[in-house]
């Protein structure tokens, strides 16, 4: 059975990818940062529940020592959790409201990715799926009609967590690794106004989470093929 954890998988499109995996046959732990919202989607999912703060270092080592514990490896590894915000005018922006975004967005995802990759090497085909934005694009920051939407701190932030992808997938090449824009997706982080169902903003994720030994690695895709850069 596929040992899948999710993080932040307590609502919107970590919950969603969650129902759908565990459809699929995979054992879903859910991730997130309050235990009781957590607890409660895990019942209501039939997955199981970890206490995971991908801000907090002690947080995530107990979250690796808990599923150590407990199912000795993770084959999917998928850093969903992320926050908006940092939407202040460029000329009113502070350094702390840049850093609160990253903390969450691209030092969570590594910190999680360091704990866990000793789970994920004991597994025979890991993946590690990281739930980035086209908003971190350059090309649809510049080309498309997304550009007004995207911000410095958001933005920049999902680019970052884009080329990290790229990064660890040619450093370790034992783990896949893969980006994916799940779209605009009606969500609590844009007050629900996407155009796109739950569903359909995690069909990257799931075919990700399901492409086996023989999927690609140090991929930037959403539901319809690659995304440009």
């Amino acid at each position: 059975m596929t040992i899948t954890l999710i993080t932040g998988a307590n609502k919107g499109l970590g919950f969603e990818s969650a129902r759908r995996l565990l459809a699929l046959g995979h054992d879903v732990w859910i991730g997130a940062r309050d235990a009781g919202r957590g607890r409660t989607a895990a019942a209501e999912l039939g997955a199981r529940f970890v206490p995971l703060d991908v801000t907090d270092d002690a947080s995530v080592d107990s979250a690796a020592a808990t599923l150590r514990a407990e199912a000795g490896r993770v084959d999917v590894l998928i850093n969903n959790a992320g926050v908006g915000g940092g939407g202040s005018p460029a000329d009113q922006l502070t350094a702390a409201e840049v850093q609160r975004v990253f903390e969450a967005n691209v030092f969570g995802p590594v910190r999680v990715i360091h704990a866990f990759l000793p789970l994920l090497l004991a597994a025979q085909a890991p993946s590690v799926i990281n739930v980035s934005s086209g908003l971190g694009s350059f090309h649809e920051m510049t080309r498309s009609e997304w550009a007004p939407f995207g911000s410095v701190a958001y933005s920049s932030s999902k680019a970052a967590l884009t080329m990290a992808t790229v990064q660890y997938a040619r450093a370790i090449p034992a783990v896949r690794f893969n980006a994916v824009d799940p779209g605009f997706t009606a969500t609590d982080l844009n007050r629900h106004t996407g155009t796109q169902t739950v569903e359909e903003g995690t069909d990257a994720i799931v075919r990700l989470a399901t492409g086996g030994a023989g999927a690609a690695t140090g991929t930037f895709t959403d539901r319809t093929g690659p995304v440009p850069w």
